[in-house]
């Protein structure tokens, strides 16, 4: 997994892990490989023998961000892997500290003018959906924030509670208990509808922002040249796991939609998000070294 523990990236790995080593009926070993957005991990499995022991996570980021956002990429999104299926997509939650004294992306706005470059913003690390949407913000708003890139969205999310940052455009899976909890506010969705999970929390649009439509996916990968037979077989035993009673049920717990899809299916979407992103990534000006 190319994220560090605690993430939805992290979650959903676990979960698919625990029915593939129930069905294939082999043991399997969930590694943390966090960095760069994913990149760290989507390397490793770029380079792993393509046999079907090897396979990994993906997500928005190491597959379609990263690939306009980092000057030297050590794999190729489209050429270096065989995609598998989604796992998931989910929106990303606009959360603020209670400190901030804001009750809506308008106000926030006003404050966030009146105060350029005061504030930051927290991401599971450079190029992931989190930094996008914070970086679609800036642009569609006329802000300034400072970026916070973390190796993950474990380790951020309690500097966040803490207050040492003031907020995130965080995965719905991570940041919704902090709001039911009541450290964090929520104050929009970054989808074009609102959420099944928090139906009481605005998308952009209705806060003031039309047009404004980021939604995360999670999905799974193997090397580039595993074999047909073993990623159709992988693909089938990982969609029965997420469309098993028990896991539909925690994924709907978890604010997300289940996946499935056909690996063609996943590598059009892939081809499709890499200009689309690429585009916000250039219009932001974010860079990385």
């Amino acid at each position: 997994m190319p994220f560090a523990p605690g993430g939805t990236t992290d979650i959903l790995g676990r979960m698919v892990a625990a029915g593939l080593a129930s069905v294939l009926r082999q043991p399997v070993v969930v590694e943390s490989k966090p960095g760069q957005a994913g990149s760290v991990g989507s390397a490793e499995l770029a380079r792993a023998a393509p046999d079907g022991y090897t396979i990994g996570g993906g997500t928005i980021s190491s597959h379609a961000i990263n690939v306009s956002l980092y000057r030297s990429l050590p794999y190729d999104p489209l050429k270096d892997f065989a995609p598998i299926t989604i796992l998931a997509t989910l929106p990303n939650m606009l959360i603020v500290h209670p400190s901030l004294n804001v009750g809506s992306v308008r106000e926030l706005v006003a404050l966030l003018k009146a105060n350029p470059n005061k504030y930051s913003f927290g991401s599971a690390g450079n190029g992931t959906s989190q930094h996008i949407s914070g970086e679609l913000f800036k642009i569609m708003t006329g802000t300034q924030m400072q970026h916070i890139p973390y190796k993950g969205s474990g380790p951020m999310i309690p500097d966040l509670l803490a207050g040492t940052l003031q907020l995130s455009f965080e995965n719905i899976t991570t940041a919704y208990p902090q709001v039911k909890g009541g450290r964090l506010k929520a104050l929009a969705v970054t989808s074009a509808k609102r959420s099944f999970v928090a139906p009481e929390v605005p998308a952009m649009a209705e806060a003031g922002l039309a047009g404004y439509d980021i939604s995360s996916w999670q999905a799974m990968f193997a090397p580039a040249g595993t074999a047909k037979e073993i990623v159709s077989r992988l693909h089938v035993e990982t969609a029965k796991i997420l469309r098993s009673p028990e896991n539909q049920t925690k994924l709907a717990q978890l604010g997300l939609d289940g996946g499935g899809i056909a690996p063609e299916e996943l590598a059009a979407l892939i081809r499709a998000e890499i200009p689309k992103l690429g585009k916000v990534v250039r219009d932001s000006g974010a860079k990385v070294d």
